[in-house]
């Protein structure tokens, strides 16, 4: 058993992780163009932005992995994502545009007028991502659900070579020079439309043909009752950071502040973010006699070599190496960045009990019983961080350790939402 469960989530785990890599490359381009730190902090506020946008289209994978069973409900589901993210894109878009975009962006966040054009650009310019990147997660969870898990890591993957290349082509453009936000606009864009297109190409050639060409279709009804709990999670998720960068830009060095984030955020992520890929285990192998015991054991190896690598990489010499020498960012940021990316460190922690519990959530349908844990998530990142402005942390820190913070509340939240749900399910099959 434990075998298959390598085997489906080895190209998903070297996808996250080349994903995590990628985009180091493009911290470090952006270290390297004209007002760097300007850069650096206006293209985290866009993308923190537009993950709160984009937050619902990112569960479409769990739902082409939870509902999906004929080509009728494909048919169904594929109409209700396209919809879904041509407003959220339009919704983006609005973002970059004078008037309660320029009010979000600049006054909402008190950063001087620079840094909103720059950042209100990205948003303009990045709104189709929103889109693009809802359709691609769609079709890594149909290529999923039919275990073809090697296809969405050939389609991560490519979009990532395209943005290291694409890094080293246009960083010393002249059009890069006379603007550098456009450095991470274009690689991110290529990257995105490359994996697309990849994606999609694999969902026709292998997805689609493996299901069942009988069967209903899905109403929206059940889909946005499905959908909506994870959708909620999502946004509340995405809210996480632009709450977090919000906070920080009030303090002191806010500019510099908000650079460091904007490092730490990518970095901090390689360690764990491939274990969020939990989550689709107990979806794809539901069928498997006994599978949910083995995938606990699994997890908590998961967990385990996922800090192991986090103190590997925060806790010793490698740390300066990779911020000084790799991304090439100052001595001063990379000083800034120590604490948070050792906060980060006990992440795998919250983000491994979460995962386990959003996989089985989502095979017995129970996404209304896990909504409650993003709304604890956000609550308890603004406690912490009301709590932390009495100290005298730098804003970095401070907003990793609220994020620290709402991470554990959320995976607790899940945890017990799932669990007091299946005992109660339990209880009633017995009483009948």
């Amino acid at each position: 058993m434990y075998s298959q469960f390598i085997k489906f989530l080895a190209p998903l785990v070297l996808a996250t992780v080349a994903l995590e890599i990628g985009g180091q490359f493009l911290n470090g381009g952006m270290a390297r163009v004209p007002r760097a730190a300007e850069t650096l902090a206006a293209f985290g506020l866009a993308w923190g932005l537009t993950n709160i946008l984009s937050g619902p289209l990112y569960q479409t994978r769990q739902l082409a992995l939870g509902l999906i069973e004929d080509r009728k409900q494909l048919r169904s589901s594929t109409r209700f994502v396209l919809a879904q993210g041509v407003i959220l894109s339009a919704l983006t878009a609005v973002l970059g545009l004078p008037g309660p975009g320029r009010w979000i962006v600049q006054d909402l966040h008190s950063i001087n007028d620079a840094l909103a054009d720059s950042a209100q650009l990205a948003l303009l310019l990045m709104a189709p991502l929103t889109l693009i990147n809802g359709l691609g997660r769609y079709y890594s969870g149909t290529l999923a659900r039919v275990r073809r898990t090697s296809i969405v890591s050939i389609g991560i993957t490519s979009g990532i070579v395209v943005r290291v290349l694409s890094v080293f082509t246009f960083v010393d453009a002249p059009f890069v020079e006379q603007q550098p936000i456009l450095l991470p606009i274009l690689v991110t864009t290529l990257g995105s439309v490359v994996e697309y297109v990849i994606l999609m190409t694999g969902h026709i050639k292998y997805a689609r043909p493996e299901l069942n060409p009988g069967g209903g279709s899905l109403s929206t009804r059940e889909m946005t009752q499905f959908l909506w709990p994870l959708a909620v999670i999502m946004t509340f998720q995405g809210a996480s950071r632009p709450l977090i960068n919000f906070v920080v830009s009030q303090g002191d060095n806010a500019t510099e502040a908000l650079a460091v984030l904007t490092v730490v955020y990518t970095l901090g992520h390689l360690h764990y973010g491939w274990v969020n890929e939990l989550r689709s285990l107990y979806p794809a192998f539901r069928d498997e006699k006994d599978s949910l015991r083995y995938i606990r054991r699994f997890a908590a190896g998961c967990c385990a070599v996922s800090f192991s690598i986090a103190v590997l990489l925060f806790w010793t010499p490698i740390r300066t190496v990779i911020l000084t020498d790799l991304i090439g960012v100052s001595d001063r940021l990379a000083e800034l960045s120590a604490a948070p990316l050792i906060i980060f460190s006990f992440f795998p922690f919250a983000v491994t009990t979460r995962g386990y519990y959003h996989g089985v959530g989502i095979v017995r349908r129970m996404t209304d019983a896990m909504a409650p844990s993003a709304p604890s998530r956000l609550t308890a990142i603004t406690i912490a961080l009301g709590v932390f402005s009495f100290t005298d942390l730098p804003g970095a820190t401070a907003g990793i350790g609220a994020l620290l913070c709402g991470f554990t509340a959320e995976a607790s939240v899940v945890a017990w939402g799932v669990r007091r749900r299946t005992q109660r399910l339990q209880e009633h099959a017995t009483h009948d």
